[in-house]
């Protein structure tokens, strides 16, 4: 008898999400976001505005805005930041955040919850996961 393809199982995000998350204020610098980046490890932070999540910085946003167009390297971060902010709520289900992701065209989704942050998807968890069953 063949088991279930594990694909078609019900997921939901917060299964394989990444709780480590680091946000900031959007008026940090560019360059202390990109310290905490390589001091952490992290490939995105999320941008916050009254403590509200409005945007993300990866190290794309790094390589593309920072150097291409010359900005100095203490602007704001809000400058850089990829916004409005796509993100998911823990419940959904793996195949909506990888449509999403596919559709959206972004390999890193913040999951937020009553306006907080609490986890980080990536298509690198999506794959690992997929992989893994």
């Amino acid at each position: 008898m063949n088991s279930p393809d594990p694909i078609q199982k019900k997921t939901s995000v917060e299964e394989i999400m990444n709780n480590t998350v680091i946000s900031v204020d959007s008026s940090v610098t560019a360059t202390n976001v990109a310290k905490m980046m390589e001091d952490t490890g992290v490939g995105a932070v999320v941008v916050l505005e009254n403590n509200i999540p409005v945007g993300i910085v990866t190290d794309r946003d790094f390589a593309i805005k920072i150097a291409a167009h010359c900005y100095p390297v203490d602007t704001p971060v809000r400058r850089v930041m990829s916004s409005p902010l796509i993100s998911i709520d823990p419940y959904s289900d793996l195949w909506i955040a990888s449509d999403l992701m596919s559709t959206r065209n972004v390999r890193k989704l913040p999951v937020i919850d009553d306006d907080r942050v609490i986890g980080m998807l990536t298509s690198s968890d999506l794959v690992k996961h997929i992989a893994d069953h």
